[in-house]
């Protein structure tokens, strides 16, 4: 059974930064890309920031710029460094794989609140 766990989140006002860390078992992380997901009340889950199996990055429009996507193979922990933090970023922010037909049982997902 893989276990996804995501940590990190928090309240802070726009402009502010966050740091998300997502840890899962070594043998999923070593063989599958890894992706950030979020979702806000009332709309889809969204792919925000994604991470190859080489480490190549790539990030929706919206975030491209302020978030950073890395990961730590020695760990077996992803994180995302959001910075420049706006209202719309306020969402339920989730790791699982990426690129694959199917995804992982999401875990909890850690909660990022934006004030105004």
């Amino acid at each position: 059974q893989v276990q996804l766990v995501e940590s990190g989140g928090g309240l802070v006002q726009a402009g502010g930064s966050l740091r998300l860390s997502c840890t899962t078992s070594g043998s999923i992380f070593s063989s599958n890309a890894m992706g950030w997901y979020r979702q806000a009340p009332g709309k889809q889950r969204e792919l925000v920031a994604a991470i190859s199996i080489g480490g190549y990055t790539n990030y929706a429009d919206s975030v491209k710029g302020r978030f950073t996507i890395s990961r730590d193979s020695a760990k077996n922990t992803m994180s995302l460094q959001m910075n420049s933090l706006k209202p719309e970023d306020t969402a339920v922010y989730y790791c699982n794989i990426e690129g694959r037909r199917y995804f992982l049982p999401w875990g909890q997902g850690t909660q990022v609140t934006v004030s105004s």
